[in-house]
């Protein structure tokens, strides 16, 4: 099951009831969107405790289209590559 950011909100509201829900949903809007900015001047963003998130430029090639077969070009693009920190590793794996 995937975690999207309205249960965040909803968790974070009930876990700290003397903050509004509307400023609540600001706060997260600033960390995201401050991770988004940061990622786009390339630069990367360390949560302690959690992980690294980083950017990756995938080369341009020549992939196959699986429907038709016919080969296709793909330009040079930017990915998200995330780490995860040792300590959420160990949490993961029970390893505490």
């Amino acid at each position: 099951m995937a975690i999207v950011k309205s249960k965040i909100l909803k968790q974070l509201s009930e876990n700290y009831p003397n903050f509004l829900k509307k400023d609540l949903e600001k706060f997260s809007n600033i960390i995201l969107n401050e991770i988004k900015k940061t990622l786009k001047r390339g630069e990367r963003v360390e949560l302690r405790g959690f992980g690294v998130f980083s950017t990756r430029t995938q080369k341009a090639r020549i992939s196959r289209n699986p429907k038709t077969g016919e080969k296709v070009h793909t330009p040079e693009k930017k990915t998200i590559h995330f780490k995860q920190a040792k300590e959420l590793f160990k949490k993961l794996n029970n390893n505490e």
